[in-house]
Parts: structure tokens; C-alpha cells; sequence
């Protein structure tokens, strides 16, 4: 294993634009090529950007059914030209794209979900988020089996050779068994996709310092000493631009601000700066030593030598499930 060059996108999409997002998506992974990066990783619900309105405040808006209605036809679909547009771009500029996404499934459901795209521009993994948090599942619908299955070996070739890599989204990392399954797959590089995130609450305001940008780095940083792999956390910027367009003026939970991308280490520690402001769209570059995951499995893994299997294990049920269809003749009495 050599050193890898990654790319950490803190930025606003083109909230409610399908086209949009998805050309802002092809242009940060131009830049992110041409800054020397091989992956890229992008925020929760990235196209066509998070739904803030979901998180009604009294005083604040009403609930609007145009923003669902909207945000519905501007979600991305797997199967689709503007998913093909952005495994072009990934494979164009030889780079692996971690995008997250809100999916428009085959009878309209929508779902927070995530894809991995190869250096050649192959959609190598999609998935869906196994439980919306809390409000999201007024609007996002559950994941099933197959999303379970989160990681996906990529050969980067030279040095760096084969590496697994894997996605979670938000409130997922607050999952023990979700993040053990993960860790069981070999996970080396781990894509922590968020929405915008705000400061902590004061110590007598309402609100949950575990949704706070410090609470989220704690997940973060806890998930990497955990796993013994790379965290990349990537989460999205909320402007003038998103308050206005949502009309969320005075929403404690979508103030200004969002943006706390970085990179953490395998033993726990950021090994990246933040940009300026938590409103500053910006690429945030980290340069992965790969072989500090060995050197930190060495003292510690945690579905290998550091873990008693005899004791404790995890069951999963990774089969897809599927609304089925079945016809039923109904006879009449003779």
C-alpha cells in the first residue's frame, strides 16, 4: 500500500435543479482530478441537496407540499442519463466518486442513497440508507438487504494497489452493528456523508450536541478508532442562497454555515485543516498514507485478532427485500 490522494468536497449544490447539481457534481470532480486527487467524496443527499423544510420549527414556515412535489422531480434516478453524465466525468478524469443522492425509486419513493463509481467510470455500488433519521422519514423511504452490502475493492494499480472502500450516511455511523458490518468487510477508506451541520447548542438551548458539528466529528473520529481505517467526512454548505430558497430564517437548524469537511486518520486524529468558514465551498485534499491502517490493525482490529467470536458475533440478513405480486383466483360458491 502507497499513498493516496483524496478530495473532500465542502460545498452548496443547486438546491432543487436535478441538471444543475449534477453539472456542479461533474465540475468538482474535474477540479478534484486536477488537484491530484483519485477519490472523491461528497455530502448526504448531495443531488439535488438535503431537504431542510422536512424539520418544521413552529414560527418558522409552514409545511409546504410544493418543496416535496419539486424536490421528487429533481431527485436522481440510478438508471438514468444524469447518472450516466456523472460516471462520464468519473471516468474521464480517472477518479473514484462517492456520491450521496436522494434516489427517486421505480414508483416514485424517495430514498437517501449513495453510490460508488470506478476510476473507469463504472457504477460499481449503489445503496440506500437503512433508516431515515427522524423527520426524513416523512419524506425518504427504509433500505433493504442488498444495502448492506457497502463496500466495494477498488485497484487504484502502482503503488497503492487494491483497496476497500465503503460509505455510510449520518446517523447510520450511530449504529454498532451497522458499523461492525462495515468494518467486517475490509473496509481501509470510509466515505462519513452528512447534511449541513450547525455549532453545538448552548448548554441550556434545546437541541442535541450529537447533531452538532462537534458531535459529528466525535462519529466520526470514534468510527476510524473503531475500524482502523481512513474517515472521510464530507458534508454540505447552507448560504443566504438555501435560507432563502427554503425560507428558513430563524431555523436554528439550518442557520448559515454546514461546511466541517475533513480527513482522519486510522488511530482517531484530523489530519486536515478546515477551510475558513463553514460557509466556504471549497475541495478539502488529504494525502492517505495506507499503511497506517496496517500499522494501527497491528494493536488493534476489531473483527481480527481484537475480538472474541467465540463470545459475541453479528447476524445480518443481507437478502433484498421486494414487494411481491401474486394473483389470487377468487371462486364463487357453486
Amino acid at each position: 500500500m502507497g499513498s493516496l490522494r483524496v478530495a473532500v468536497t465542502q460545498a452548496e449544490p443547486v438546491w432543487l435543479d436535478l441538471a444543475g447539481s449534477v453539472q456542479k457534481t461533474c465540475n468538482l470532480i474535474v477540479e478534484a482530478a486536477k488537484g491530484g486527487a483519485k477519490l472523491i467524496a461528497f455530502p448526504e443527499c448531495w443531488v439535488p441537496g438535503y431537504p431542510p423544510w422536512i424539520w418544521y420549527v413552529p414560527g418558522t414556515h409552514p409545511i409546504d407540499f410544493e418543496f416535496n412535489v419539486k424536490y421528487s422531480m429533481n431527485a436522481l434516478v440510478v438508471d438514468s442519463p444524469e447518472m450516466k453524465q456523472i460516471c462520464a466525468a468519473a471516468g474521464e478524469n480517472s477518479i473514484v466518486v462517492v456520491l450521496g443522492f436522494t434516489e427517486r425509486g421505480e414508483t416514485g419513493s424517495l430514498y437517501i442513497s449513495q453510490a460508488i463509481i470506478s476510476l473507469k467510470g463504472e457504477l460499481l455500488m449503489h445503496r440506500r440508507k437503512i433508516k431515515p433519521t427522524h423527520m426524513e422519514r416523512t419524506v425518504f423511504g427504509d433500505g433493504s438487504g442488498n444495502d448492506l452490502k457497502n463496500v466495494v475493492e477498488i485497484d487504484f494499480g502502482g503503488d497503492v494497489g487494491k483497496v476497500k472502500i465503503g460509505c455510510l450516511n449520518c446517523w447510520e455511523h450511530t449504529w454498532p452493528l451497522l458499523k461492525y458490518h462495515t468494518y467486517s468487510q475490509g473496509e481501509v477508506i470510509h466515505i462519513s456523508s452528512w447534511p449541513p451541520l450547525q455549532p453545538p447548542p448552548a448548554d441550556d438551548a434545546p437541541g442535541m450536541w450529537s447533531m452538532s458539528d462537534a458531535g459529528t466529528r466525535t462519529l466520526a473520529q470514534a468510527y476510524a478508532i473503531e475500524g482502523g481505517g481512513f474517515v472521510l467526512l464530507s458534508s454540505m454548505v447552507f448560504t443566504e442562497k438555501g435560507v432563502e430558497t427554503f425560507r428558513m430564517e430563524g431555523n436554528p437548524l439550518f442557520a448559515k454555515g454546514g461546511g466541517y469537511s475533513a480527513a482522519i486518520a486510522p488511530d482517531g486524529r484530523l489530519i486536515t485543516k478546515p477551510l475558513g468558514r463553514p460557509d466556504e465551498e471549497g475541495i478539502v485534499y488529504a494525502d492517505l498514507d495506507l499503511t497506517k491502517v496496517i500499522a494501527n490493525r497491528s494493536f488493534t482490529d476489531v473483527v481480527g485478532h481484537y475480538s472474541r467470536p467465540d463470545l459475541l458475533w453479528l447476524g445480518y440478513d443481507d437478502e433484498q427485500k421486494e414487494v411481491k405480486r401474486k394473483a389470487v383466483a377468487v371462486r364463487g360458491d357453486a
